[in-house]
């Protein structure tokens, strides 16, 4: 049986929806693939640690320690991933710039709970490096701790004047580092720092790189099957085979890009309150879209750069996009100029709110690295004043984090109007269709689709 045009649509909107979210998903696994293997690569010392600046820590005068807060690997400290050096080697080196001999070790927290038992000492419960901040909770107690040195229960200690450095491979269990004086008196001062060696963190950065290269095959499969043309599909028609008032608009425009809506004579008086929420679901389904949108044209910048053309499914496709947020936001938040539900499709179809796009036979290589950012950026300017900051490259799905623009005041004012008179002004439904018609030419142009430069009006 065969399958019908609807339902082939719609898998391709999944496939390219689904394709985009695993390219993300495979970017962002590349991304940190690519940091630990920068760290791997800049940031160990010469002895192969990665290790924290010296910072000063001091207790109160009335505290004979300073402990840090249990370090929790596995309550089963004989499983295989935590035998002792499997996961690595901590070092922590301590500087007393004093004559006094100062003492670090690292035990059992039991251990170290036990022979710290009575004795007031600061428990280090939280680190800020940027800027370097630690916070103290202090134990109270009243007795006096025993010469740390005369103490068996470390699995790594080291005393003495000066520096001193211990090193410790970790193994599973609740371990805590402690730092004192080597006599036990009261009132520890000393720079710490601390490293760790891994030596198995440079083959997680190469299976994240490999992981993430499969990943994004598989997402630029997806997205790939999902915007070609499918088997046996007919041409895009000409400007004869569309709709007649579609042919209208096309031929009734200077620029190619061409944005049109038509304002319902007879609007309700209160439903533009709740199309914001009515139209959630376009919402939801836009997000991804526009995700999509931006991989593909991605795409297609390589492929104009390199055979200057414009790869005709995803084209039709990005048309489609632009086509679905116009509708939506005529309906819902940019224009409130129909009561009638925005479809669910990318295809042109007989909405009230149009977009046409003719296809460029060949765009220009040279002008594809640099109209997107460098000569639009008049535009983006204006924009950010019409359609409402940068947030306004957002606003194709209705969303926006700063202020509304022109845009928004305007289609504020038509919705309270519209609420006690029952009336839209024309005058600002002009203005507010303007204001569209600008963006999505500059949307269009920006994303590559053609190399006429947008006109600085509101006209067509």
């Amino acid at each position: 049986m065969a399958t019908s045009p609807s339902r082939r649509s719609t898998g391709r909107i999944l496939l390219l929806v689904f394709g985009a979210v695993v390219t993300l998903t495979a970017l962002a696994i590349l991304v940190g693939g690519a940091v630990l293997l920068w760290a791997h690569e800049s940031k160990r010392d010469d002895q192969g640690y990665y290790t924290t600046s010296p910072k000063r820590f001091a207790s109160t005068s009335g505290s004979y320690a300073l402990v840090s807060e249990s370090l929790d690997l596995t309550n089963d400290a004989s499983h295989w991933l935590f035998e002792a050096g499997r996961l690595g080697r901590i070092r922590v080196r301590v500087i007393n710039d004093k004559p006094k001999p100062i003492f670090v070790g690292i035990a059992r927290t039991a251990a170290v709970q036990k022979y710290l038992n009575g004795a007031p000492y600061a428990l280090v419960t939280d680190v800020d490096y940027d800027p370097f901040r630690a916070k103290y909770k202090l134990v109270p107690g009243s007795g006096a701790p025993a010469n740390p040195t005369s103490r068996n229960s470390w699995a790594v200690s080291a005393s003495g004047p000066g520096r001193q450095t211990i090193t410790w491979e970790i193994e599973g269990g609740h371990w805590s580092v402690v730092v004192m004086n080597a006599d036990a008196s009261p009132g520890v001062d000393a720079a710490v720092d601390v490293g760790a060696k891994i030596s198995w963190l440079i083959w997680v950065a190469i299976g994240l790189l490999i992981l993430g290269a499969l990943v994004l095959v598989g997402g630029a499969l997806m997205i790939y099957f999902g915007a070609r043309s499918p088997p046996g599909a007919a041409a895009p028609v000409s400007m004869e085979g569309k709709l007649p008032f579609e042919s209208a608009v096309a031929h009734a425009q200077t620029y190619p890009v061409a944005v049109e809506g038509e304002l319902d004579l007879h609007l309700s008086r209160w439903l533009w309150l709740v199309k914001w929420f009515l139209a959630i679901p376009h919402y939801i389904v836009l997000v991804f879209l526009w995700i999509a949108f931006v991989v593909l044209t991605v795409i297609a910048f390589f492929a104009i750069l390199f055979t200057g053309h414009y790869p005709r499914s995803i084209f039709d496709f990005n048309v489609g996009v632009l086509r679905w947020s116009w509708r939506v936001g005529f309906y819902a938040t940019q224009a409130l100029g129909t009561d009638r539900y925005p479809p669910f499709t990318l295809d042109a179809v007989d909405y009230p709110a149009t977009i046409d796009v003719p296809y460029p036979e060949r765009v220009s290589r040279g002008l594809v690295l640099v109209k997107w950012w460098l000569l639009a950026i008049p535009h983006y300017v204006i924009l950010s004043f019409l359609v409402g900051g940068w947030s306004g490259w957002l606003w194709a799905w209705g969303w926006r984090s700063e202020w509304p623009g022109l845009l928004g005041v305007l289609v504020f004012i038509a919705g309270v109007v519209l609420l006690f008179t029952g009336r839209y002004p024309t005058d600002i439904f002009r203005l507010v269709l303007g204001i569209n018609r600008w963006f999505f030419r500059v949307v269009a142009y920006a994303a590559l689709m053609r190399d006429e430069y947008p006109p600085f009006k509101l006209e067509r």
